[in-house]
């Protein structure tokens, strides 16, 4: 019988998953306190995620800095899961999916990491993605030997213990900045999708390159997307953007009047 053990504040879970057979990779003693759990969870933010060396679902080296410059979601699942495991990457596609709507396909990738280093094989992860039917573009499932996992769960504040049959563990997608440092962490298995998207865009926003003609006309974008709760989409709001348009065309006229008057004193 599957069981799990959920807490709330806002969307925030702590998750008993059971593996399917077998003992588990890593045995602790004290269970989860989810507390703090949380706690640690919340202090990762701001850590600068390290230059950890990951192997893909292909079996091929996967280095977490060739992901800087654009924001990455971090999910940790382990394979042997059969109840939260599954959902949680379920929901995640479709938060996933409002998100590239409204930011653009290329703008931010997802890495699926397993955290049972001993079973989390290659060949595992590329079951799993198969199964959830989330491999694609800029959606990477990877898994890493015990020193690399025990590294990269400490940047990101992610604590998992074991128990009879599986781990206790925190249903946490953490989003790490353009600057590979822990920008925010979304909890939960089935959480609000703005909660995701919301701080994603303020993520790609973040970037901290020159602001050309492009990026303005990204920043009005991302800014005028609205959710709507009656098709649960993100949405273009064209009252925002030529509000947005005026105000803008309003500033360069007050500008440009303000340069002319200082022009003609300058003459007096």
């Amino acid at each position: 019988m599957t069981k799990h053990v959920a807490f709330g504040v806002a969307a925030l879970a702590m998750l008993l998953l059971p593996a399917a057979r077998a003992e588990p990779a890593r045995l602790d003693p004290a269970r989860l306190e989810p507390d703090a759990a949380i706690a640690a969870s919340q202090r990762a933010i701001g850590n600068t995620v390290g230059d950890y060396v990951l192997t893909d679902s292909t079996g091929r080296p996967l280095t977490l800095t060739s992901f800087r410059g654009r924001p990455l979601l971090i999910s940790l699942v382990y394979t042997a899961c059969s109840s939260i495991c599954p959902p949680t990457t379920q929901h995640l596609m479709t938060a996933v999916s409002q998100a590239r709507r409204a930011l653009g396909t290329g703008r931010f990738a997802v890495l699926t990491v397993g955290f049972d280093a001993r079973r989390d094989t290659p060949g595992r992860m590329a079951d799993f993605a198969a199964a959830q039917g989330a491999a694609g573009a800029d959606w990477y499932f990877a898994s890493g030997d015990p020193d690399t996992l025990a590294g990269l769960l400490r940047d990101v504040g992610f604590s998992y213990a074991a128990v009879a049959g599986g781990f206790d563990h925190v249903a946490q997608t953490t989003i790490v900045g353009t600057d590979g440092k822990v920008y925010r962490q979304v909890y939960g298995d089935d959480f609000p999708v703005r909660m995701l998207v919301e701080p994603l865009k303020a993520a790609v926003l973040g970037t901290a390159s020159p602001l050309t003609v492009s990026g303005i006309v990204d920043r009005v974008r991302f800014i005028c997307t609205t959710y709507d709760p009656g098709t649960g989409r993100y949405r273009i709001d064209y009252g925002l953007v030529f509000g947005s348009v005026i105000a803008a065309l309003s500033l360069f006229a007050f500008g440009g009047f303000l340069i002319r008057e200082w022009r003609r004193a300058g003459r007096a």
